[in-house]
């Protein structure tokens, strides 16, 4: 898959080409991130001025997404986007689970290995609302992994010219994914941002820019409606950047004296990897503290 190498014709006609150039050459920096497409050449002055770890103002990230009706939802099917929760980093934990553990704070896992995730708190940036996720049948999915871009919506705006390796990307890709409290995820359903945005107010800059971040890495589109609004969160966050990843949530300082600390705040056993989990409290260093 290949980014045409001339802006779209959205892009604003003040500015000159060298500006121009440099906007794309950061653009495609922000692409080159784990992204399934980059152009094959580039203005070498563009370059050198854009730098490979450049900014990209969202605003003008936008400007490059093609502007486009939304195509039929015809043929759409979840598993033209590969497996669900692919283990696509190959680092032996689904993509769920990778997800979780760095959306979630105070985390512990099912195992003494740091992969499935049993237990934590998400600090949810759609809501404003702080929720515990406990592993279970019937509380899982208090917590969901939204699509940031959902994958419908995709369907309709140019995935389906992808291959199944880039839709399988895409449906994996950090970058578009955010853990959420589930009844919101239901709720959003495949609204792009012309239908749907974040109750929490404060974090609507932020989504509408990782939106835009990930129709630029896939070469999707946007419409009239999806466009505008867009346009009219980031009005309200002039220089919000582009990202081209997402950060960890920042991991609470846990400490225990002693196990009877940890039993007592509810915290038994303590994995290695979690929160408050120190050699010192694993006596017979197996991974697990303070399970007896």
């Amino acid at each position: 898959m290949s980014i045409a190498t001339s802006l779209p014709e959205t892009m604003p006609a003040s500015g000159t080409r060298t500006a121009a150039a440099v906007v794309l050459a950061a653009v495609l920096a922000l692409l080159t991130g784990g992204a399934p497409a980059a152009a094959d050449t580039l203005d070498s002055t563009a370059t050198q001025a854009a730098g490979p770890s450049a900014a990209v103002e969202a605003a003008d990230l936008l400007a490059t997404l093609p502007v486009k009706g939304r195509a039929p939802k015809t043929g759409y099917e979840r598993a033209l986007f590969g497996p669900t929760w692919a283990d696509v980093d190959q680092n032996g934990c689904d993509t769920r689970n990778d997800i979780l553990r760095r959306d979630l704070t105070e985390v512990t896992y099912t195992t003494s290995v740091p992969c499935t995730v049993k237990t934590g708190i998400l600090a949810d940036p759609y809501t404003g609302t702080t929720i515990s996720f406990v592993r279970g049948t019937t509380t899982s999915s208090a917590v969901q992994i939204d699509h940031v871009v959902a994958l419908s919506d995709a369907w309709q705006k140019g995935a389906q010219q992808l291959t199944t390796e880039q839709r399988t990307a895409f449906a994996n890709d950090p970058l578009n994914l955010q853990a959420t409290d589930g009844p919101t995820n239901q709720q959003k359903g495949d609204g792009d941002a012309a239908t749907w945005l974040p109750a929490n107010k404060g974090f609507r800059c932020e989504y509408v820019a990782r939106q835009v971040s990930v129709k630029a890495r896939y070469s999707l589109w946007v419409t009239q409606a999806e466009h505008d609004a867009i346009v009219g969160i980031l009005g309200g966050c002039p220089g919000q950047v582009a990202p081209a990843a997402v950060e960890p949530a920042a991991p609470a300082a846990v400490y225990y004296a002693n196990c009877a600390e940890v039993v007592a705040a509810g915290a038994a056993p303590l994995y290695a990897g979690s929160p408050g989990y120190r050699s010192g409290l694993d006596g017979d260093s197996d991974g697990v503290a303070c399970e007896g």
